[in-house]
């Protein structure tokens, strides 16, 4: 069943790091000044709401300390004035469960979740873990996180679908309140279909923004977007106004500023890393055993990143 009232769903969602301590002193919960400080940053600058704990925000290895306060600490800077979805994926049903009462009991708008991914499952087992957490928060809205290229399962539409895929027919047939998706498989293409069946396709392709919303993506969401908000935000704008020179000039700028962060193989890290020059507060590195960035990596980004103006 598709949800209702899907309107604020669209623009621009940062899917934003989260910074977290490790052990000094503070025990292993969340960096909540650097949290807070991430979201207002990116609120002031126009973001629709926030993907949250998704993959640069390390959802699937945080603690669930870390994820309870995430969402409370999101909830809480978000409620009343942007969309929060929080990712709520763990490595077993139960921790995934635990994640979405956490995110419903701290007042998120809505879930997302991977699908399983660790071992074999087939469609039905998908399907099954869907509907499983998402009827342990009451049903919130409900988004599927399509990332093939990590999980090893792609949904696509239609009724049919072959080996390592999921019908997106099925999730919407038996999964309750399914809002949409994040689509950050490569076939863009699939964006209109998903469009046409009711649900809010947010495009996870940073890189092209406006390509993605003249294929009839509601938005994007991808990690950039919490480090440079302001020039997507101007994106949506020009497109949503019909400034499509505007649109144009700045998806050049978007391109030429991503590529710089996507040179590095940790959209976490160097997030984090460019987040701290930004707001002039520590929001730590990566978590282990994620991919972090070499002294000589970290002195070559913020020197590529002044002089594409990142920061």
């Amino acid at each position: 069943m598709i949800a209702k009232d899907l309107e604020d769903y669209k623009g621009f969602f940062p899917a934003n790091p989260t910074p977290v301590f490790e052990g000094e002193g503070e025990g292993e919960g969340v960096r909540e000044d650097a949290l807070r400080a991430i979201l207002e940053y990116d609120i002031e600058n126009g973001a629709g709401g926030f993907w949250l704990a998704g993959t640069t925000g390390e959802g699937p290895i945080l603690t669930e300390r870390q994820r309870r306060e995430t969402a409370e600490i999101s909830s809480d800077v978000c409620k009343g004035r942007v969309k929060t979805i929080m990712h709520v994926g763990g490595i077993t049903t139960d921790l995934s469960i635990a994640g979405a009462k956490a995110a419903k009991d701290s007042g998120c708008d809505s879930i997302c979740l991977l699908p399983p991914f660790l071992y074999a499952i087939d469609e039905q087992g998908v399907l099954d873990f869907y509907k499983e957490v998402s009827d342990a928060c009451d049903n919130l809205p409900f988004f599927v996180y399509n990332l093939p290229q990590i999980t090893g399962i792609e949904f696509v539409p239609g009724n049919i679908s072959g080996p390592g895929q999921v019908s997106m027919d099925k999730v919407v047939d038996q999964v309750p309140n399914v809002a949409g998706l994040k689509h950050s498989a490569a076939n863009q293409a699939m964006i209109p279909v998903f469009k046409n069946m009711g649900l809010a396709c947010f495009s996870g392709n940073g890189f092209l923004p406006l390509p993605s919303l003249t294929l009839g993506a509601v938005g994007t969401v991808d990690a950039p977007l919490s480090i440079i908000p302001s020039v997507y935000n101007e994106l949506y704008n020009a497109w949503i106004s019909g400034d499509i020179e505007t649109a144009n000039e700045k998806q050049n700028e978007v391109t030429r500023k991503v590529s710089v962060l996507k040179s590095y193989n940790s959209a976490a890290d160097a997030s984090k890393i460019l987040l701290t020059e930004i707001l002039d507060v520590d929001c730590g590195r990566s978590i282990l055993p994620n991919r972090r960035l070499t002294d000589i990596e970290i002195k070559e980004l913020l020197s590529r990143a002044k002089e594409a103006e990142l920061i």
